[in-house]
């Protein structure tokens, strides 16, 4: 963990935003821990293997997000943060959405399998990433861009992020 975080932080170039990124770990984590209880409450190696990948997801997803946030920020100078996060939460919803349904209805199938002979590993691990998925993209959604004002690179400048540059005359058309 320690490794992606100090990763991220080079490549955001700022310990913030990675930890903003990072944060959707544990919101995966409520819904991988109540996917365990669901399915018996016992933690295996499939059900951790389930957590491990799931992390994977969940990171994609606030890295997707918060470099979104820093491009309108940054690239587009949008000079107001709380329009800059709004729009990219908006923009980035439908490729996590569909990040997480497409992983989570190939898990469907792997999760009804319980009792199967060999659905022993698949079916824990499965559990798991579905209720991480649900709980890590719909906080994802919700919890990371009210953060991102508040703690966010662009967000800690007042309100406002950088002052938009001068743009060139728009031609008479």
């Amino acid at each position: 963990m320690t490794g992606i975080f100090l990763l991220l932080t080079v490549a955001f170039r700022c310990a913030g935003d990675a930890a903003l990124v990072m944060l959707n770990l544990p919101l995966a984590m409520v819904g991988g821990i109540f996917g365990v209880y669901a399915a018996g409450g016992v933690v295996s190696v499939a059900s951790i293997v389930g957590f491990i990948a799931l992390f994977g997801i969940a990171t994609r997803n606030g890295v997707m997000l918060v470099t979104h946030i820093r491009h309108l920020v940054d690239d587009e100078h949008m000079a107001d943060c709380h329009a800059a996060v709004h729009r990219g939460a908006m923009e980035r919803l439908a490729p996590i959405l569909m990040t997480a349904l497409s992983a989570g209805l190939a898990l469907v199938p792997l999760a009804l399998a319980g009792g199967q002979p060999g659905s022993e590993l698949q079916t824990p691990m499965a559990i798991v990433m579905l209720w991480g998925l649900l709980s890590s993209t719909a906080l994802n959604m919700l919890v990371v861009p009210a953060l991102y004002l508040r703690f966010g690179a662009a967000g800690r400048q007042g309100g406002n992020s950088r002052p938009v540059k001068d743009a060139p005359p728009a031609a008479d058309v």
